[in-house]
């Protein structure tokens, strides 16, 4: 009995596991053969070039046992396998879900080649991974600042200790610049090591980020905040008082809370900051506005510890109305309007990522129209 051809194509940089447990299915159906995307090629479709190079890339895949042999493709375009595929005349031509697309379809139509799409299964006992998690997964972080933010700044917890409460977030999009996100502190980490999350301890190199954002005569000193909510995993909290660094690191990095705060958290874009906005320009520095932030802060935290959604709204919307209150600017009325009409009477609680603008981020166990799903790293 003849034994079918089969092809698949793609561009098989980072390989994964998802792409071993693929390969082993798709040579179920016959000799596999792998269509590899050319440097150039991905270079003009993705703008950027692979991790490693399409010499490296075929000799990975032609060593992988479940393939009867591998190719570097010859055409150009999302169909650059089409050339190899006219000369090698497969049986079947295989996808997987993500992969599919209606030109391929086509093509394969067109040629009278078995087109099939196949469900995207790990081997058991291992996680499902695709291509574009795991770059994303490699990729620097952002964070977000849930509540007591501002109480990481010496001028606000010398009068009065608290908590700031933030989450490493993974860049599952590119978020808005002056937005709240820890943007600038990001823009200086990818600078120092690169559109990646750097290795080695997360504790020293949050010092360095701070250190490096934060140079002599620096006229705004940025709280540290930004740099630990960037480089610590999972959801921590940051006891301040009084001093740039915060006397205390609390953290959490199970996997059941941390997907339990990506499930409740969602955010609903507003216009960015203002270029130039000062948010600083009114201060009502008075003790117990101070303390009613810092403690929104532990509130918030033991309300996180506690999965208790309830408690963790009403220390963010307690956050927001103590920024209200300390530092105006940072809640102008339109964003105060915003808030009071679309978020607080109808969900557990809401607060803004930045000052003057930003997302709101907004707590509820149910979809929110218009909003974005964050994940947070454990």
């Amino acid at each position: 009995m003849k034994v079918k051809k089969v092809l698949v194509s793609g561009c098989y940089d980072l390989l994964h596991g998802g792409h071993i447990a693929f390969f082993k299915t798709a040579s179920t159906y016959g000799d596999l053969y792998v269509s590899i995307g050319r440097d150039e090629n991905l270079l003009s479709l993705k703008g950027k070039k692979p991790v490693f190079s399409e010499e490296e890339r075929l000799y990975i895949v032609k060593s992988i046992r479940y393939v009867h042999d591998a190719f570097l493709a010859s055409g150009t375009g999302m169909l650059d396998f089409e050339p190899d595929m006219k000369r090698l005349k497969p049986d079947i031509f295989i996808v997987n879900r993500d992969g599919h697309t209606s030109d391929k379809e086509k093509l394969c139509k067109k040629l009278g080649i078995e087109y099939l799409v196949l469900e995207r299964i790990p081997e058991p006992g291992l996680t499902a991974r695709s291509s574009s998690e795991t770059k994303r997964d490699m990729r620097f972080p952002y964070r977000l600042c849930l509540a007591g933010g501002w109480i990481d700044q010496p001028w606000v917890s010398k009068i009065h200790p608290g908590s700031v409460v933030v989450a490493q977030i993974w860049p599952t999009m590119d978020f808005n610049d002056r937005s709240g996100l820890a943007t600038s502190s990001r823009k200086i980490g990818i600078k120092l090591w690169g559109d990646n999350y750097p290795a080695g301890d997360y504790k020293e190199n949050a010092r360095l980020l701070f250190g490096a954002e934060n140079p002599p005569c620096k006229q705004y000193v940025s709280g540290s905040q930004d740099q630990i909510g960037l480089l610590y995993p999972g959801i921590n909290r940051l006891c301040y008082r009084g001093e740039y660094w915060p006397e205390k690191i609390e953290s959490v990095t199970d996997k059941k809370t941390c997907d339990w705060l990506s499930e409740v958290i969602h955010l609903v874009p507003l216009e960015p900051r203002p270029e130039g906005y000062d948010p600083l320009k009114i201060m009502n520095l008075e003790k117990s506005l101070v303390k009613e932030l810092g403690e929104a802060g532990d509130r918030c935290w033991a309300s996180v510890l506690k999965r208790d959604i309830k408690g963790l709204g009403r220390s963010m919307t307690d956050t927001l109305l103590a920024w209200e209150k300390m530092l105006p600017l940072t809640v102008p009325d339109w964003v105060m309007n915003e808030l009071e009409t679309k978020y607080f009477s109808n969900y557990p609680g809401a607060i803004t990522s930045g000052s003057g603008g930003g997302y709101v981020i907004v707590v509820s166990d149910k979809p929110v129209e218009g909003a974005i799903k964050i994940k947070v790293r454990y």
